[in-house]
């Protein structure tokens, strides 16, 4: 049991766990200091916005309440003449320099500074900022950076270190002229970002955003193509949660309802390629373990983490599947099988994705993912979050959708395999049911291979399938990549297969998912920052477990495709069609 300390807020005695910040503690039990730093994955970032002031008994002077730790017998007074004022103060001299045009800002709705503003009183006006030069970078196809929005809290700084370890952005000038990017103000398109986005899931602001690609979308449908959407299976365990429902709600049936109702052509579910994914992949996995392919094998389907392969582990590239992502291989089915089929013109069909992901913005413009008569596979990328603001653009209320499904059209059959392709470890488990069956020629009794599930870090497992020893690793975040990679390089790894993920937790944490803020939060949710990965991961076994088919291989439009038109997994027109290659790109940001 963990140590306790008596404290007293507002005069009032409480009793809460040594070691908390007064902020915790306060929220803890029953009080919400406003706060724009603070709860960043349970952390402060520099406490530096002054936000969270209170008066202490006994200190010298307010303390931030987000870094001051409680102890024995501390008085702490939160609703003070001075601390209120000290709080209204800091709130305002941040809205002087903060962008006037929320109206326009995409995240509106979500901003923590209009949220802290209101919750202190503060005015706008009351302070004349400072005219600081402003940077608009958006030439990164995943990204945008808009310093008039930026509040210099520093949060972005600290997940790029924490879950990526790379450190893209930081603080540039002094003093007034101060602004938060990567190096010499350049673009994200000119600096070693990997595009996950996850910067901008901690941004209290409109700052850090994904670059929006509806109007593409709308460019596409006055063209009068025929628009086929493709969902990746998180976007399913967070899209409620763009119209309030409470994280770990499976939106699945009404959003296909709503996709239904923007007038796309088809709605597939991305999960059919997640199977066809596992056939591609599990069959060169097994190529390599017979024939003395290069070992170990890793994982091919996160965007995030191939652009970190690229830049900062190019030696490990033949390590690397040569398989496309899932929404890839999705597209460049749909331009091929699905149009000769249906007798479709590929220049007619437009494939957007909706994805978890900011990455696959960048992936989708890939000159590796054009087919040999020059069409990109996947034409466009939405995320999660674009996907709500579409469809309250368009006045569909959520709550009275009903559950639909998506279109059983060739491409429509789906395993619970592919379901559980967007939490880390999904993709191994699914790779090993199907190993299973191809090694011993029988369907596996057990069909969770549980020593791969959770949201730690690293996982790893030996497993003896007929004879067969594996050992395999999973993991997620490119912080907790690189000693698995560093191993490899040295050759030192003892691993046959490795899935990366380059979202801790996976795609469920994607940098496109919806935006969770503890600041909005009940507090019967203080730990929901802990959890919401898990809720949403929940959602995925759920639905796997509610599969009659959860085995790739079985899935009988997988069977059917190859049959019909690929012939079998590996095929040449497969390679041509479902692989791809990887490139150095070191060099150019090494000048």
């Amino acid at each position: 049991m963990a140590d306790l300390v008596n404290i007293k807020i507002e005069g009032h005695p409480y009793q809460v766990e040594k070691g908390l910040t007064i902020l915790e503690a306060a929220h803890k039990v029953g009080y919400d200091i406003p706060s724009l730093c603070a709860f960043n994955n349970g952390k402060c970032s520099l406490a530096s916005c002054r936000v969270c002031l209170v008066e202490v008994k006994g200190a010298r002077g307010l303390v931030a309440s987000c870094v001051y730790p409680v102890s024995e017998g501390m008085e702490i007074i939160i609703s003070s003449p001075k601390a209120t004022l000290a709080r209204r103060t800091s709130v305002e001299l941040l809205l002087s320099n903060h962008n006037k045009d929320c109206q326009q800002c995409a995240k509106n709705g979500n901003c923590e500074l209009l949220h802290v503003a209101k919750m202190v009183g503060a005015r706008e006006g009351v302070y004349e900022g400072h005219k600081t030069k402003v940077t608009v970078d958006t030439l990164a196809p995943g990204l945008i950076r808009d310093t008039s929005k930026c509040i210099l809290c520093g949060r972005c700084i600290i997940r790029c270190k924490e879950a990526q370890g790379i450190g893209i952005l930081g603080f540039e000038n002094r003093g007034f002229e101060t602004i938060l990017s990567p190096v010499d103000n350049r673009s994200f398109k000119n600096v070693p970002c990997i595009q996950c986005g996850q910067c901008t899931l901690v941004c209290p602001t409109g700052a850090l955003m994904e670059h929006d690609s509806i109007s593409e979308l709308d460019k596409a449908f006055l063209a009068g193509k025929k628009v086929i959407v493709q969902t990746a299976p998180a976007v399913r365990a967070a899209i409620a949660e763009e119209f309030g429902e409470p994280i770990g709600t499976s939106g699945t049936g009404k959003m296909v309802a709503a996709l239904h109702r923007l007038g796309f052509y088809r709605v597939f579910d991305t999960n059919f390629a997640a199977d066809l994914t596992i056939m591609e992949e599990g069959t060169e996995l097994l190529g390599r373990l017979t024939n003395g392919g290069t070992l170990p094998m890793i994982t091919s389907c996160s965007p995030g983490w191939i652009n970190y392969l690229e830049y900062y582990y190019p030696e490990l590239i033949p390590h690397v599947s040569s398989c496309k992502s899932p929404h890839e291989m999705m597209g460049a089915i749909i331009k091929s099988y699905y149009a000769k089929i249906h007798g479709l013109d590929p220049r007619d069909i437009y494939v957007v994705s909706i994805m978890p992901c900011t990455a696959k913005k960048y992936e989708c413009q890939r000159e590796e993912n054009r087919s040999s008569d020059g069409l990109y596979d996947v034409d466009c990328v939405l995320t999660t979050r674009e996907l709500g603001r579409l469809i309250k653009r368009a006045g569909i209320n959520w709550q009275k959708l009903p559950d639909e499904e998506f279109d059983n059209d060739l491409l429509g059959e789906y395993s619970g395999a592919g379901v559980i392709f967007g939490v880390t470890g999904g993709v191994m488990e699914a790779a090993l049911r199907t190993a299973y069956h191809i090694l011993t020629g029988k369907e596996a009794g057990f069909l969770d291979f549980k020593a791969v599930r959770g949201l730690e870090g690293v996982k790893e497992a030996s497993l003896n399938i007929n004879g067969q020893v594996i050992n395999v690793a999973v993991t997620s975040g490119m912080k907790n990549a690189k000693p698995l990679l560093d191993e490899i390089k040295g050759g030192k790894s003892k691993y046959h297969f490795i899935e990366i993920m380059g979202c801790p937790g996976g795609c469920i944490n994607g940098g496109g998912q919806p935006y969770v803020k503890p600041v909005f939060l009940p507090n019967e949710d203080d730990n929901i920052l802990e959890t919401y990965k898990a809720k949403r991961a929940a959602v995925l076994y759920s639905e796997d477990e509610r599969q009659t088919i959860r085995q790739s291989h079985n899935n009988p439009d997988i069977i059917k495709l190859y049959e019909n038109y690929l012939g079998e997994p590996g095929s040449h027109l497969a390679h041509e069609l479902l692989h791809t290659h990887y490139n150095l790109k070191r060099e150019k940001y090494s000048k």
